[in-house]
């Protein structure tokens, strides 16, 4: 799921977008309203994580804006300005959800899976990438029947070639969308986890499913990749996924 984060905090924003992407977000970041603003309508996100004091056009001002456009995407509004007037404020120009600063990193990642079910009666929890699954919910990994113990880092790594597969992802995406680092694209650290990565999930199968492009970056693919996403209880999907189990 890919996030806007607006705040204007430089090392709190960081902060935050480093513990989203550990969970697993693809994060873009704005410091100013008028950024956020211009960010959220040249793309499609999946939530929005407005500071309320950005400055050049507040997070309220932005919520209100996009809400008039009949732009639906969720809002979530950050404030350190607590009392009830200021959460009717948010909440009244369209936001919704409030949270107060300081917060539980845990409870904004709850609020933001809460935000995302409300969307529609669909939602992403497992991908499948030939016959390797990720739970994104419990965080598991298996290959067939064998399951795979990865670290966090290597988690988000490997969830982003999964939710692409397909797509070759070069070094500055997986900097930018794994390690929160926009700049360092010639870091070997990214050799490291690819070596380890590739070991985990091809060592001993018949298919290699973790592919290097010499030169251009890596990628996840299969004769089948696709993302499965399951409905409620009952529905045509989920039936058909019990058939295939």
């Amino acid at each position: 799921m890919r996030i806007l984060l607006a705040e204007d905090d430089r090392q709190l924003r960081l902060s935050i977008a480093r513990g989203l992407r550990e969970a697993s977000y693809a994060v873009d970041q704005a410091g100013t309203g008028p950024q956020a603003l211009s960010l959220a309508v040249a793309n499609q996100y999946d939530a929005l994580i407005l500071d309320v004091l950005l400055p050049g056009q507040s997070g309220v001002a932005v919520c209100s804006e996009l809400r008039r456009s009949g732009n639906a995407v969720p809002i979530l509004i950050l404030t350190a300005l607590d009392g009830v007037d200021r959460r009717i404020e948010g909440l009244d120009a369209g936001a919704d959800d409030y949270l107060t600063k300081p917060f539980d990193f845990g409870e904004l990642l709850a609020r933001l899976r809460a935000l995302t079910r409300r969307r529609g009666p669909v939602v992403s929890a497992t991908v499948e990438v030939g016959d390797l699954v990720i739970d994104t919910l419990r965080r598991n990994v298996r290959r067939d029947r064998r399951e795979i113990t990865l670290t966090g880092k290597e988690f988000a790594f490997l969830l982003h070639l999964a939710r692409n597969a397909g797509r070759v992802i070069d070094r500055a995406e997986l900097m930018e969308h794994v390690w929160d680092d926009a700049q360092n694209t010639y870091s070997n650290i990214i050799d490291v986890y690819a070596s380890r990565l590739r070991r985990k999930i091809d060592d001993g199968e018949k298919v290699a499913l973790f592919k290097t492009i010499r030169g251009t970056g890596f990628m996840l693919d299969a004769p089948a990749a696709r993302r499965i996403t399951p409905v409620a209880s009952g529905g045509r999907q989920a039936r058909s996924s019990r058939e295939r189990g």
